[in-house]
Order: C-alpha cells, then sequence, then structure tokens
C-alpha cells in the first residue's frame, strides 16, 4: 500500500536509507555541468508548467472538519473526560465496531474526503485523526516512521511507500502512536520515527497527489503539485527525486538531474535519488559520473523483487534458466503478491526440463492472480503444463 509515493524509472533501482556518506553533489546556486539548469530553474521556469492552471488548486485545508464530522465526534466521545478517555474513546469510535467503516487504499485525501470516502492511505487517516483528535484538545503530531522498502509497480514505473502516523501527547502519561498502516490502535512510540511539522506533512500530501497525476500522464498538474509540495518543505528529498521523475520521463533530462542533485543535498543518504541520476548518467555514456553513485546503490538494486524480475527476464531471454530461477525466488520471497513472478518462474522451469516444478508454479500463479481474466488465462496455460491439451 502507498503512503507517500517515490518513483524511479525501470531502469532504476529504488533505493531505501544509507548510513555512508553520499557523494557531494553540485551547490543549488551552481547550474549542473551538463545542461546548465539550476534546482531553483526546476521548480521556478521548468519547460513544464502550465499556464491557466485552476486558481485556488492548493487552497486546501487537509485538516478541515465538515459539519458531519463534528457531529459524529459529540455523539461518540465524551469532551470532559481525561485526555486518555478521550482518546481511547475516539480511537473506537473510528476503528471499533461497526461505528465508522475504514478501508484501506491508495487513494490520498483530506480529514473531510477520507471521512465521507471511508478509506484511503496512511497520509488520508492521519489527516483524519489528527483533525478529530485536535478538536478534541489532544495533542497530535505528524510523525514520519522508517518502514522496509515496499515495492509496487506502475506501468513502466516502480513505486516506492514512505510511512506516516500520528504521535498523541497525552499528559501525565505515555506518548502514543497510532498507526492506521496495521489497524494496530494504540502502541508505544517506536524509536525508528520524528515527529514532523504539518507543513512537512503537506508536503508528503501534495507529493502524493503529484505522483497521482503522473501516473495519470496530466503533466501540468503532476508538477503543480509537486512544486506546490516543494515550496511547503523545500528540504522534503522525495519531491525533489518525483520532480526529477517526471521531467525525465518528459524529455528534459538536465532538469531531471538538477532535481536529483537537489534531492540529495538535502538527504545525502538518499539512495533513491542516487539510483535514478546514476542510471540517468548511464543511459547519456556518463559512466565515471555513474560510478560515484552506482557502487552505492547496487546492492539495493539487487534488493527489489522488481529488479530482480527484470534481471530474470533477461536471464530467460538468454537461456539461462538457472540465474532466472534463482532471481525469480528472491523476487517471490520479497513480494509473494506479484503473479507474474510465479509465471515466469514456472516458465523457467518448464525451460529447464523440470515439467513438475513447471506445474506447481504456474497453479501458484493462477492463485495470486488478481484478475477473473488472468486466473482463466493461468488455467488454461496449467492445462497445457500438465498435458490435458495438446492441441
Amino acid at each position: 500500500m502507498i503512503c507517500t509515493a517515490i518513483l524511479a524509472a525501470i531502469g532504476s533501482g529504488l533505493v531505501a536509507c544509507a548510513t555512508t556518506p553520499a557523494p557531494q553533489p553540485a551547490a543549488t546556486t551552481t547550474p549542473v555541468a551538463s545542461g546548465q539548469i539550476s534546482a531553483k530553474a526546476v521548480i521556478t521556469s521548468s519547460p513544464l508548467q502550465q499556464a491557466g492552471l485552476e486558481e485556488g488548486l492548493f487552497e486546501v485545508d487537509m485538516l478541515a472538519l465538515s459539519p458531519e464530522m463534528l457531529a459524529f465526534i459529540d455523539e461518540y466521545v465524551e469532551r470532559d473526560v481525561g485526555e486518555s478517555e478521550r482518546l481511547a474513546q475516539l480511537l473506537y469510535a473510528v476503528l471499533g465496531g461497526d461505528r465508522f467503516q475504514l478501508e484501506y487504499d491508495d487513494t490520498t485525501g483530506t480529514a473531510i474526503s477520507t471521512f465521507n470516502h471511508g478509506g484511503g492511505n496512511c497520509i488520508s487517516f492521519t489527516n483524519m485523526f489528527i483533525a478529530m483528535a485536535r478538536n478534541l484538545g489532544l495533542d497530535a503530531s505528524y510523525q514520519e516512521v522508517e518502514i522496509p522498502p515496499d515495492w509496487t509497480v506502475s506501468g513502466n514505473t516502480w513505486l516506492i511507500s514512505e510511512h506516516i502516523n500520528v504521535l498523541v501527547d497525552v499528559k501525565n502519561a505515555l506518548s502514543r502512536v497510532v498507526d492506521f498502516n496495521s489497524y494496530s490502535t494504540i502502541v508505544d512510540v517506536e524509536t525508528q520515527s520524528r515527529v514532523v511539522s504539518d507543513a512537512r506533512a503537506r508536503a508528503h500530501y501534495f507529493n502524493n497527489i503529484g505522483v497521482e497525476r503522473m501516473l495519470d500522464n496530466q503533466v501540468g498538474l503532476a508538477y503543480a503539485n509537486l512544486q506546490h509540495s516543494i515550496s511547503e518543505d523545500p528540504t522534503f528529498a522525495s519531491s525533489w527525486v518525483n520532480m526529477g521523475i517526471l521531467h525525465r520521463r518528459e524529455g528534459f533530462e538536465d532538469y531531471a538531474e538538477a532535481a536529483y542533485l537537489e534531492a540529495i543535498r538535502h538527504d545525502r543518504g538518499n539512495l533513491m535519488a542516487m539510483s535514478n541520476l546514476a542510471d540517468l548518467y548511464q543511459q547519456e555514456g556518463r559512466e565515471e559520473e555513474a560510478k560515484r553513485y552506482l557502487s552505492r546503490v547496487r546492492e539495493h538494486r539487487m534488493s527489489n523483487p522488481f529488479y530482480r524480475f527484470r534481471l530474470a527476464d533477461i536471464a530467460f531471454n538468454d537461456g539461462d534458466y538457472k540465474s532466472a530461477i534463482k532471481n525469480l525466488k528472491y523476487a517471490i520471497r520479497q513480494k509473494n503478491d506479484e503473479d507474474q513472478f510465479y509465471y515466469l518462474l514456472s516458465l523457467s522451469y518448464l525451460m529447464a526440463g523440470d515439467k513438475q516444478e513447471a506445474q506447481r508454479w504456474m497453479k501458484e500463479a493462477q492463485e495470486v492472480a488478481r484478475a477473473t481474466k488472468d486466473k482463466k488465462r493461468y488455467s488454461r496455460k496449467l492445462e497445457l503444463l500438465m498435458g490435458k491439451d495438446t492441441s
């Protein structure tokens, strides 16, 4: 599930945090050597800017409450009890019983839209809960949480998610975390986390909207939302990475390079930015510059199940079925809900002469296939593998 989305082109590996220092990038006041484009130009004079965008597009109050939300709070939470009790009642109202049904999906919303929709990602739920908690006088803040890399794929793009949740500071008690990623209600504060400002949370929000627009090929709106995300928090590296990817997708490599370098300037261990930058340099034949980053990102590329799937596909087409099987088994261990992994593994075993294993993994592909048409397709292939139809 996507909370805060970061993208990478299929040619790049997705990466997480690092502990060793990154190579020193160019300063933002100095134009990059290849295209004479500065980071400032990326957000002030990009060729992707479009005139005539809707006025007031970014006058979004993520934490506004509707009359229906206020009525919901008043119905289920007593305002004259202690903070711990108010928090417990609010949690039960939102997550307990059948008072309010919440479903996780990958949409990004405000507090009001999440309440009306009854679903959303972690930013959506966090917006809604913080808005309600603050209305009840609770000291609720946004909190960024370090999580293991979680990859998904959309077309020619890999996505990796970051996570955000709620920290509630309760008087005369331990601070508590409310996390909707696992529906874990109240848990102790985790060490791999940090409280962030509302402006930083808004940067997350508009970054996500920008990614959604990018995936829908709405270039002008994607750029405008990423630009606004950066205006909310110019140090938010994820938006700089996505800004780079947007420009690269549209053929403006100099602007992409400047954006990636700016991401690294604000987060020297950002392997996502380094991976995309190394891929860009390799594509342009700038091998020496690429080498500065490749040694840092190679290990993380190899931990990406989609990158391993890509390597397996290359190995399969080269007739190296042993390597294909090795990479696919790693990919499945990391992400076991991608039917394409199982399908290629089945074909790899078939071409390697192991029909029994080929049948086994085709069955697995059939089980995890998301769409009915895919299940029918895999069922047919399974019948062929089992020799039930030789026509």
